[in-house]
């Protein structure tokens, strides 16, 4: 379990004062110059020996992505972009930093922005997140007042701007490139990849697109070394993470812990159990509402890792983990989320703009039983079409909650057919 002396957000809920007073007197702003002064080389090549993995659901290397960026500039700006379009549903982590710790993601910012070149940062932050938005804004303003940014930003010789953009609530702004589209003032639509953002990104520049919580962890990283941050988790799964725990558990939290943590401990210690003990715990979602569902009996001993999550079938994705007890109708769980990507999907691309609206009508009628049993691997195939077949991951996320309900529920959406029918039968007989 981590100890409160190994968290780097100290104030998650808000207890302590979140100003920029507050913010130095927990350790935050600290030798910031003298980080940025070690040189471009000295960050990255720290952030690659840390392990820190993207913290918004994919888990690509950090210090990887950052060594894309062009190390010279051809006459073309560089620039950081922090997605901080939370939307993916039970995902609620980076919402607490910006609302209670907004000064590690600004000083990360600068760091980050520093290590690829960049003398502009934009943060795209969710519609919805009003509170969000002024709180960060806040501490920027508060930032720039005190000389940590703008010209010789922290006093570090790197002249840095930050800017905070708010999207209208599109979900489909949360991928990369449709973020990127939407920050020009164009339509939320994601982009053919190659070329990639590190050769062309926001107006056709060098750019990185990284998550809240990947950011935020940098200054920190950085001050207690490479050493420290990798000595949490498992290999190649390093560092303290965000859990977000909702659902049918007592205690529904957002904690801070040592990646690789086992499910058990994290719900016993954290969250109280399971509502109605163990017995009663019918499946999880392990990593925001995209990862396949997995039975409860499966998930007990799971470890809550990028790697270790894969053996079971499903994925860490942004670890917003979803509980549900045996009072959950899994079909209809699952056909509610068919019912938002469909909502999402942008159009763009005919496997998801089709797929999504045709897999939330069968869902539709598996939910009241009205099917045969033929169209459940039906269902199946269709979400292989679909999957890997699209510009963005929408697509993805739309077929892996219907793959994971027919791989672990099947015989329940079997009986619910059945049943329909001999009620169907009954109800002739009577006649």
């Amino acid at each position: 379990m981590l100890k409160d002396q190994d968290r780097i957000f100290t104030n998650l809920y808000g207890m302590h004062d979140r100003t920029l007073a507050g913010a130095k007197a927990r350790g935050h702003w600290d030798g910031t110059a003298k980080i940025i002064q070690n040189g471009r080389d000295w960050v990255i090549d720290n952030m690659k020996a840390s392990g820190l993995r993207g913290r918004g659901g994919a888990g690509f290397p950090t210090g990887l992505k950052w060594s894309f960026m062009p190390k010279e500039s051809d006459g073309r700006p560089a620039y950081l972009v922090v997605n901080a379009d939370e939307s993916e549903p039970g995902t609620c982590k980076d919402r607490e930093i910006m609302r209670h710790d907004p000064h590690t993601l600004i000083e990360g910012c600068l760091i980050a922005s520093f290590a690829m070149n960049a003398h502009t940062c934009y943060i795209y932050i969710r519609g919805e997140y009003i509170r969000e938005r002024e709180a960060l804004q806040a501490a920027i303003d508060e930032a720039y007042d005190a000389g940590l940014l703008g010209k010789n930003a922290a006093g570090s010789g790197w002249d840095f701007d930050l800017f905070l953009h708010h999207g209208a609530g599109a979900y489909i702004c949360g991928e990369e490139t449709a973020l990127l589209e939407s920050l020009e003032g164009k339509k939320g639509m994601p982009r053919m990849k190659p070329p990639f953002p590190a050769g062309a990104g926001l107006y056709g520049c060098p750019t990185t697109v990284n998550n809240v919580e990947s950011i935020a962890v940098v200054p920190t990283i950085l001050r207690r070394g490479a050493e420290w941050f990798s000595s949490f988790g498992n290999p190649n799964n390093a560092g303290t993470k965000i859990f977000g725990i909702s659902g049918h558990v007592n205690n529904p939290c957002v904690v801070e812990e040592a990646m690789s943590i086992s499910f058990e401990e994290l719900i016993e210690k954290h969250c109280g159990g399971i509502r109605g003990g163990w017995d009663n715990l019918l499946a999880v979602i392990p990593g925001g509402s995209s990862v396949p569902c997995v039975r409860g009996e499966d998930m007990r001993d799971a470890v809550m890792d990028f790697d270790e999550l894969r053996k079971v079938g499903s994925s860490l994705g942004t670890a917003a983990v979803i509980v549900m007890d045996k009072s959950v109708d899994p079909i209809k769980a699952i056909w509610r989320l068919s019912k938002f990507y469909k909502h999402e999907s942008c159009g763009q691309c005919t496997p998801c703009r089709e797929g999504t609206g045709w897999m939330m009508r069968v869902m539709d009628r598996l939910v009241k039983g009205e099917a045969e049993i033929e169209e459940i691997d039906m269902l199946f195939d269709v979400t292989k079409q679909v999957e890997g077949h699209t510009i963005c991951a929408l697509g993805d996320a739309a077929a892996w909650p219907i793959q994971g309900l027919i791989k672990n529920f099947r015989e329940e959406i079997e009986d619910r057919i059945k049943a329909q029918k001999t009620g169907r039968m009954g109800a002739m007989a009577a006649e």
